[in-house]
């Protein structure tokens, strides 16, 4: 009962601000073992990570990383699929993506290059860890809000990916920046993080069906990309997560503002236009 006056009262709050928000559905109380298993593989690749890190395979650790942000996006997949959510399953994947997005970048970044920096690469590893846990309870408390074409703060499994992409794109890096690794790595440390809990809006992918019709260009688009991954796939995958980055920071304080100008003015001008 409790629960449900309080969606109430949250309803006439974000209405009130022009959000439109639908009553979530409830869960089954059982546990379905096939989408739990992937969550469950998703948070031993997290494991894996940290005992990678210790034993200094940090590419290995990367890739676990890797690994478990494609078992989180499967297990959804399979639950909406098979029908089998659950109340278990969501909180069970909330606590998968705290470990794998939050403890396994966090103690990654710290073993690989933070530890030098004493009691504050401490800090800044351990600001994964928070920041994944803050991000994940606003969108667990945030989850009737219907906002299915964009992420609030970038998404736990791209902010954790994000540290993975660096560290096997390292490679690339030309000679003279390879003294610069431990302060890049301490400022994509502070950035990802901060991003998770920001509120800048990333596209989540969701309207763009798959199993949709597209137009032939979309294909070609398609096929390049994977030709590209294909060929240098650790050198492009860091390209693409930086891109996704950038294109959510000047979307939210780039067309974003301009937009709302530019519809402001058009008020204006069709407002002066009426009184005329």
């Amino acid at each position: 009962m409790q629960g449900k006056v309080y969606w109430l009262k949250r309803k006439i709050s974000q209405e009130s601000k022009g959000i439109t928000m639908t009553e979530p559905k409830k869960p089954h109380k059982g546990v379905y073992v096939l989408p739990n298993l992937f969550t469950a593989g998703s948070l031993f690749a997290a494991f894996l990570c940290v005992t990678y890190c210790f034993k200094g395979q940090f590419q290995a650790a990367a890739l676990s990383i890797f690994l478990s942000a494609i078992l989180d996006g499967l297990d959804g997949k399979v639950a909406r699929l098979t029908n089998t959510a659950s109340q278990f399953g969501i909180e069970f994947d909330s606590l998968a993506d705290m470990v794998a997005f939050g403890l396994a970048p966090g103690v990654l970044a710290w073993t690989w290059q933070l530890e030098a920096y004493g009691k504050l690469g401490t800090a800044v590893s351990f600001l994964f860890v928070a920041c994944a846990a803050l991000r994940l309870a606003r969108f667990n408390v945030d989850v009737a809000v219907v906002s299915k074409r964009f992420f609030i703060g970038l998404p736990s499994p791209a902010a954790g990916c994000t540290l993975a992409a660096f560290v096997v794109f390292v490679p690339y890096l030309p000679d003279f920046m390879m003294n610069y690794l431990p302060q890049m790595t301490f400022f994509l440390s502070i950035l990802a993080p901060l991003l998770m809990v920001s509120r800048v809006r990333y596209f989540s992918f969701k309207e763009y069906g798959f199993v949709k019709e597209h137009p032939f260009r979309v294909l070609v688009a398609a096929m390049l990309l994977l030709i590209l991954l294909f060929s240098a796939p650790f050198f492009f995958l860091f390209i693409v997560i930086f891109v996704y980055i950038i294109c959510g920071i000047v979307y939210t304080y780039v067309y974003m503002p301009n937009r709302k100008n530019s519809l402001l003015r058009r008020l204006q001008k069709s407002g002066d236009g009426s009184c005329d």
